[in-house]
């Protein structure tokens, strides 16, 4: 495997604080849905990571369309993320992709959909195959 590049991102004061990048290309204040009067103050991390994860996706997805022989064009992908409460008390995300293939019958749109689905490192990540280093600085 080859790194390609490495994203760096400090947050302060968690899901009502503030996340930004060393180099301040990323500076945003949070927003929290769960908290009266800030909820719209900024994104939450379910829409950045909405966003991140579509613009991912859809890279994966032109990819696909590409290596199956059926590229597409004014393609859009539209990513729901929703924050849910298990029964245990701790939280996970569920995700929903939706892609807007035009030319596409529904059965090769599925087709591309499934394998950029494959390949996309979010994709991959959700399914558990991302490893996770715990470092305590």
């Amino acid at each position: 495997m080859k790194t390609l590049f490495t994203a760096e991102a400090i947050s302060r004061d968690g899901r009502s604080g503030t996340i930004q990048s060393p180099d301040q290309i990323l500076h945003v204040t949070l927003g929290n849905p769960l908290e009266k009067g800030i909820e719209k103050r900024g994104p939450n991390p379910e829409l950045l990571f909405a966003g991140a994860y579509s613009a991912c996706y859809h890279g994966a997805l032109s990819n696909a369309a590409r290596k199956l022989g059926t590229p597409v064009a004014d393609s859009t992908v539209r990513a729901l993320v929703s924050l849910i409460e298990d029964d245990q008390g701790g939280y996970r995300l569920a995700v929903e992709l939706h892609a807007l293939l035009p030319g596409l019958d529904h059965a090769q749109a599925q087709r591309v959909m499934d394998e950029a689905h494959k390949t996309c490192p979010y994709s991959k990540a959700l399914r558990g195959d991302t490893s996770v280093e715990l470092m305590a600085d």
